[in-house]
């Protein structure tokens, strides 16, 4: 039975055509993937599904009847739900609080608002899907994959009859995807259908009855899953063949650019050794929460460590900032866009420039408008970022354009040190290889590169030297093309033993 129709739906903005005529259906207790290259439409499209802006043209039916939803609320009110890409919620609340936001009022007891009542409702949702979070916690104390799976417990408390997953498992550990496999399974039980957003192919493989696929805002194609091959899939995504997707290039490498000796966090990470050369990419794996991302927010400035010294060509420097950071030559592109990367009241411009203000501005302290508006274009055309222009907002923009926007605002800054975490999440495998081009690039350009990346996959393939983290500590190091992934993947569950190097 068909429960959502649409019909030659287009959207513009402003002289963008971001669909056009676009048609698909979606079938009870079905999950439907959507995959297309970033920009290709795929989030307009669910947008227009959830009220956040009517389409230029076209129509939609929901049970067999006319659909034109005029906000989120309106389409909740009709059974659509949505895990949105970017993280939306509220730190200083509770997990139970952000579960149930605007929708309190259900546990009051005499005209008193009671906790106890709403974590209870909580803790019952979380065991129904087996997601193992405290609902007494505050927001701002989770991390990145578990406030993802707080946004993913919203979104199904609606009981919703679709439920739509913009790249759910971007932030989640392999242990938090099976628990979200299992959601997904579950809800199609009980005949609830998934619109399923992600850029890794082999989930579209893994979870989809069907798949439809999206490119420069046109519907390509609508098939089953069943007989489809990954090549073919690949080749409706990007309308050509994409060659090797990990193109890393030899090059030659230079005098050490980053030295870090003996970093410290107390409960963090500890005993944190290693060097970056001139033209090296440098990579660091391990499951979410074991400390990478920590480590380089003490390198860059973002939380200071206890102690340690980092060095930037050989001279001791202390980040005590990101300012300090990026003075003494460090960029940082963080893993989390919507907390710590893009400023959504500003345009692309301004996101870009945001860095890089004391490089355009005269002994006076006059910005020159020209210089940035000609770098913010060089730019984008470097990067090949989809946007209707410089002054468009940074919202308009797909994830992984956004990603683009933050990438090239490193870039500006003339770094010797490049860090980049998780660049590539929720990115198409297009835009993906473009990344690791821009990668080879700055290494050519002498720059020293820091990879984080929970793909295994990209950082094995990208990095001339790769740490293992777990629980704070390097556990282990390789070199390009001398270990393999089942042998990484036992460092990072700690299955080779303590084999803890300095």
């Amino acid at each position: 039975m068909k429960i959502l129709e649409v019909n030659d739906v287009s959207k513009n903005f402003y002289s963008t055509q971001a669909l056009s005529n676009v048609s698909f259906d979606l079938e009870e207790g079905e999950v439907l993937a959507l995959a297309g290259e970033n920009g290709a439409g795929k989030s307009t499209m669910m947008n227009i599904l959830l009220g956040s802006f009517p389409p230029s043209k076209g129509s939609m039916k929901l049970n067999g009847a006319p659909y034109e939803p005029k906000n989120p609320s309106d389409a909740l009110s009709k059974g659509i739900s949505m895990i949105h890409q970017e993280l939306c919620l509220v730190p200083s609340m509770s997990v139970a609080e952000n579960v149930w936001i605007g929708r309190v009022k259900q546990f009051m007891s005499h005209g008193l608002y009671d906790y106890r009542k709403c974590e209870a409702a909580t803790q019952k949702l979380f065991d129904t899907y087996n997601i193992n979070i405290n609902p007494h916690e505050n927001v701002k104390n989770l991390s990145t994959a578990q406030m993802q799976m707080v946004e993913i417990a919203r979104a199904i408390s609606y009981d919703s009859k679709i439920v739509i997953m913009d790249e759910p498992t971007s932030a989640l550990s392999d242990k938090e995807v099976k628990v979200l496999y299992q959601i997904i399974r579950q809800l199609t039980s009980e005949n609830r259908s998934i619109l399923f957003i992600s850029h890794k192919l082999e989930e579209v493989f893994e979870l989809a009855n069907r798949v439809v696929v999206f490119r420069d805002g046109h519907m390509i194609v609508q098939r089953d899953v069943d007989g489809l091959s990954m090549n073919e899939l690949i080749n409706y995504i990007a309308g050509r063949k994409v060659g090797n997707i990990y193109p890393k290039e030899d090059v030659e490498k230079g005098e050490v650019v980053l030295s870090v000796k003996n970093l410290n966090k107390h409960g963090v990470y500890e005993d944190i050794n290693f060097e970056v050369r001139a033209g090296e990419i440098v990579g660091f794996a391990g499951l979410v929460g074991a400390g990478r991302t920590e480590i380089m927010q003490g390198i860059y400035g973002i939380v200071a460590p206890d102690s340690g010294e980092i060095s930037i060509n050989g001279k001791v420097v202390r980040n005590r900032s990101p300012r300090e950071g990026l003075n003494n030559g460090i960029a940082m592109v963080t893993e989390d866009r919507l907390r710590q990367g893009v400023i959504k009241k500003m345009n692309v411009e301004k996101n870009m420039t945001l860095a890089y203000f004391y490089k355009i501005c005269s002994k006076l302290g006059f910005i020159s408008q020209s210089k940035e508006d000609a770098d913010t274009e060089d730019m984008i055309k470097r990067l090949s970022v989809k946007t209707a222009g410089k002054d468009a907002p940074i919202w308009s923009l797909s994830g992984g354009n956004q990603q683009k926007v933050m990438i090239g605002r490193a870039l500006m800054t003339q770094p010797k040190v490049l860090i980049l975490d998780e660049p590539t999440r929720g990115v198409d495998v297009g835009a993906k290889s473009e990344i690791y081009e821009y990668c080879n690039m700055m290494a050519k350009q002498g720059v020293a590169i820091v990879l984080i990346s929970s793909d295994l996959p990209e950082v094995m393939g990208m990095s001339d030297r790769l740490n293992v983290i777990r629980e704070g500590k390097i556990v282990a190091r390789h070199t390009y093309n001398e270990v393999s992934a089942e042998q990484i993947m036992a460092e990072m569950f700690g299955l080779k033993g303590d084999n803890h190097v300095s």
